[in-house]
């Protein structure tokens, strides 16, 4: 069975360490803890005085002062490794975490999970072909030596670089190495920590690399494990939940996050505020309880964007417009057939089709597999759809050779609405308000990944309201907008009400617009 050795970095709130060795060694595994130098040296004594008569905890061979970025960290941790490898021979995997870390599933989970997955869990990307550094330096972190920390020698530290940079004061990378990046929260078997540290004391070169980049925390291990272990071994994610804001910023979970983190598909999560005294104490006792069966929703991160993305006061700023310059033609007439309910709008779209001469296109901008013609690849994508869309729009105006055309549209995306009804061209919009159930919310939540089969009851109860809420302010939001020729008809609506918006929406005649207004199942989910 699988015996894990902690190997934890933490700075600050002794009490809170103390606390956090003992609920992980209670169920027989190990801790190996680097408490920064740069900490008050009573701090360290009551950490040592409080677990030095632990079997299972043992403490970094040597305390070094820690700086964000530095490879003081990448040090740290391998005094700490060091320690783990030397006192903890029953040790299994070797599992990265800081002191705002906090078990969100059981000791008994982790460790049949761990079994049950016989790999080295490590983010590691390609290093220059991902994406993974989105602001920033990128290559500049390696070709270059960094001999100063940026956070607290800023000056110094951009002197240097730009003295670097005008003398073409380059380096190589070592030829043998692919560089990975990606998180420094990973678990790792024993023979990969072996081999690592086994190469630490052989490959001089590289560690005189690593030494002088910067963040090496996020290259170093990914690596390293990448170089020595085959890629069948590695598992490219980490156990710890992580999530950052829009700021670059790590996520604090608070007291009302329990449910939600025991949900996600992973063993740990980081960071749990200090002052989450209640889910820490929860989380504790959770790592040491038996037999609890655990609903992996898993719907987390999708959950936080979808709040986030509402902004302070329920709505973020709307997307800029890139093509504000380009037009469709003061001759065309664009109609736009705007449903949250997708298979409704199709429904009538294709009765429109068969009523009517108009080309007509489905959701271009939501779905990626509309049906469009070729139109030299700016239709490859939803972003390029979207990036272009009023070059798009025109484009198929042409290939139609006509100067009247339909589309589809959710009305989530009211800034497409807002930069068509600005054009020279005539635009007109027909909305289409729907009833939404709670079994047609839940199965919305499913489709746009905040909720999953096994989301719980409880979580469901509490976002239903908030998405249906969120629906009701996008149709308010259209209606607000005051736009001309716009038309709405309802589900609740009287056929014959649904009549006159028809007939404006398309300039059809009363016949047609009954024959389209009485589609045979309509509102049918």
């Amino acid at each position: 069975m699988a015996k894990i050795a902690f190997i934890l970095l933490c700075h600050k709130d002794p009490q809170a360490i103390i606390q956090q060795a003992q609920q992980l060694t209670a169920t027989g595994d190990f801790i190996a803890i680097h408490f920064d130098a740069r900490a008050k040296p009573e701090y360290f004594q009551q950490i040592q005085d409080a677990l030095g008569d632990n079997p299972h905890v043992t403490f970094a061979t040597k305390r070094i002062k820690c700086g964000w970025g530095a490879w003081s960290l990448v040090q740290a941790t391998l005094y700490a490794i060091e320690a783990a490898l030397r006192d903890f021979p029953r040790a299994t995997h070797f599992y990265m975490l800081s002191g705002d870390c906090a078990a969100i599933k059981t000791s008994e989970y982790a460790h049949q999970y761990l079994d049950e997955n016989d790999y080295d869990f490590i983010e590691s990307y390609d290093y220059f072909e991902s994406d993974w550094i989105k602001t920033g330096m990128k290559e500049e972190r390696l070709t270059y030596r960094h001999f100063f920390n940026e956070r607290t020698h800023k000056k110094l530290f951009y002197a240097s670089y730009n003295l670097q940079k005008r003398f073409g004061l380059t380096r190589k990378i070592p030829e043998d190495l692919q560089i990975q990046i990606g998180s420094q929260w990973w678990c790792l078997r024993r023979p990969t920590i072996e081999a690592v540290m086994e190469m630490v004391k052989s490959r001089k070169d590289v560690m005189r690399f690593f030494r002088t980049t910067w963040i090496p925390d996020e290259t170093f291990f990914q690596t390293l494990v990448r170089h020595l272990i085959p890629g069948d071994e590695i598992n490219t994610r980490t156990l710890t939940f992580l999530m950052f804001t829009d700021y670059g910023m790590p996520l604090v979970f608070y007291n009302d996050h329990y449910d939600m983190l025991l949900n996600q598909d992973y063993l740990f999560a980081r960071k749990i505020s200090p002052d989450a005294v209640e889910l820490k104490e929860r989380l504790g006792k959770l790592y040491a309880a038996k037999d609890v069966e655990f609903k992996i929703s898993g719907e987390g991160p999708s959950l936080f964007k979808f709040v986030t993305g509402r902004g302070r006061v329920g709505r973020r700023f709307a997307n800029r417009f890139w093509e504000t310059e380009a037009t469709l033609g003061r001759e065309r007439e664009l109609m736009i057939l705007v449903c949250k309910k997708w298979h409704v709008a199709k429904r009538m779209m294709a009765k429109i089709k068969q009523e009517t001469n108009i080309p007509a296109i489905d959701y271009l901008f939501h779905e990626e597999h509309t049906d469009l013609p070729d139109l030299g690849g700016i239709q490859a994508t939803i972003e390029k759809r979207t990036r272009h869309r009023r070059a798009l729009i025109r484009m198929l105006f042409d290939y139609f050779q006509s100067n009247r055309m339909i589309i589809c549209m959710d009305p989530a995306s009211i800034d497409l609405l807002h930069d068509f009804y600005n054009d020279r061209s005539v635009t007109r919009a027909l909305e289409i308000q729907c009833d939404y159930s709670d079994d047609y919310l839940t199965g919305h939540a499913n489709r746009i990944g905040l909720a999953g089969e096994l989301t719980p009851p409880e979580t469901l109860a509490r976002i239903l309201p908030t998405i249906r809420r969120d629906m009701e302010d996008e149709s308010d939001a259209i209606r607000d907008a005051n736009f001309e020729n716009y038309g709405r008809i309802r589900e609740n609506d009287e056929m014959g009400d649904f009549m006159r918006p028809i007939m404006d929406f398309l300039s059809v005649s009363e016949d047609k617009a009954r024959s389209i207004a009485t589609t045979p199942h309509l509102f049918a989910d």
